[in-house]
């Protein structure tokens, strides 16, 4: 018999088939078994009678436990009221183990416990959702950036250099010098765009952050591009254009998932551009009329970016951001030495920040001093100085967390469900 992935039954109905998997669930009415089967693709009703196998057969599967690995086989049809609206009538049964009581029962389960168990809890219908939206978001992701002509650059995990702060570093041996594991791999990113024009990476960043809360993890991963030739205006535009593209085809590719975690995806159908637009100044006036305490000069806490982003249907571009806030590779605001050319947007519904980004400064002068300012070794970042002299072009770039993007479509709460093994302040296991 052929063997099928449960998701491809639509083009199986009549024909004898098997598929291999893990029983979810089982209920008897007597003499006869409905097995619900899962394979990692979808859930499948396999529905077994005395009349149909053997005596040993049919009492082996009776006597099958939640998460027993099966290979099963049998003739599909068409049943609207079966889960992925097929079902197969079997006729064999090979069982590959009779799992052991599973701990992850239908009662309660503190937080703790599930994440000790993280590499079983993977297993559970709303755990597979959030992840297998996760790797859709990823794959529109990339999907997005091709169709706009940028090539991926791999950025390295160990740096000698500092990106965002070198308080949030994680440090490591390297032979006879030290590393640390990176922060963002922009800094990469912008010598490449020299060769190539536009560029992005995508993969786990790290902050040493001893901050515990539900818009946090120690370990997560960034899409970062950057472009040549392009200033503040062309990045935003890109921003709000890439989140449009990510939300819209998440719609249209994980019905099924974000049925499962109960998404309303009508917040998430008014995500269209153009976003709406605040200048930093203006944010800060907003907040303190609803009541912050907040004064100019000062970062947005997550209760700030939850105010600013109520009564807002889609995200919010907060601009030109105070140049002490931000990062030494920040361009000045012409316009205003105070301010940079820096922009966050900030997800509706509580979701906190999913893009920070910046024109970047080109003046090899201007950039030397300010690297000078933070006090970094010019001497481990000479190689970043050096593309100033080279033919330096205006250019931008931001980054976006994966993670908050997730939370944000999924509708989840924290985090720690949008990453199979979360790393977070006090959780390194399993």
């Amino acid at each position: 018999m052929e063997y099928i992935l449960i998701k491809k039954a639509d083009v199986h109905e009549g024909k004898e088939v098997t598929i291999k998997g893990w029983l979810h669930n089982r209920r008897s009415s007597g003499k006869v078994l409905f097995l619900i089967i899962r394979d990692g693709s979808g859930y499948m009703q396999c529905v077994m009678s005395k009349n149909d196998v053997s005596p040993d057969v049919f009492e082996e599967a009776n006597a099958l436990t939640q998460e027993s690995s099966l290979i099963i086989s049998g003739t599909l049809r068409k049943d609207e009221r079966a889960p992925g609206g097929y079902e197969m009538i079997a006729s064999h049964l090979e069982i590959i183990q009779k799992a052991q009581p599973f701990p992850i029962t239908k009662k309660e389960h503190g937080v703790d416990f599930l994440m000790d168990h993280r590499h079983l809890w993977l297993r559970s219908p709303r755990q597979r959702a959030a992840l297998k939206v996760r790797s859709d978001i990823i794959s529109i992701c990339r999907e997005f950036y091709e169709k706009h002509d940028f090539i991926l650059i791999d950025s390295p995990i160990l740096t000698p250099t500092v990106c965002e702060g070198s308080s949030t570093l994680f440090e490591t041996e390297y032979f006879d010098s030290r590393a640390f594991l990176t922060q963002s791999g922009q800094l990469y990113l912008e010598p490449a765009i020299m060769a190539f024009g536009r560029t992005y990476c995508f993969g786990p960043t790290f902050r040493a952050e001893k901050t515990k809360t539900r818009r946090h993890l120690q370990e997560f991963w960034m899409l970062e591009p950057e472009v040549a030739f392009a200033d503040l205006e062309d990045d935003i535009r890109l921003a709000e254009q890439s989140i449009e593209y990510i939300v819209q085809q998440a719609l249209k590719r994980c019905q099924r998932e974000l049925e499962v975690l109960g998404r309303d995806t009508s917040k998430l159908e008014k995500v269209k551009v153009p976003f709406p637009r605040l200048q930093y100044t203006e944010a800060i006036h907003m907040l303190q009329k609803k009541g912050s305490a907040i004064q100019w000069g000062e970062d947005f806490g997550a209760p700030d970016e939850t105010l600013i982003a109520e009564g807002y249907d889609r995200p919010v571009i907060v601009h030109r951001f105070p140049l002490e806030l931000k990062a030494f590779y920040m361009k000045t605001d012409p316009e205003d030495e105070r301010l940079s050319l820096s922009v966050d947007i900030i997800a509706p519904e509580g979701y906190g920040e999913i893009i920070g980004g910046s024109q970047r400064e080109d003046d090899h002068d201007i950039l030397l001093e300010k690297i000078k300012k933070h006090n970094l070794s010019v001497e481990s970042i000479q190689w970043y100085l050096d593309i100033r002299k080279y033919g330096s072009v205006p250019h931008s770039g931001f980054g976006m967390g994966l993670e908050r993007v997730v939370a944000w479509v999924c509708g989840v709460s924290h985090l720690r469900e949008t990453i199979p093994y979360p790393r977070m302040l006090y959780r390194l296991y399993p």
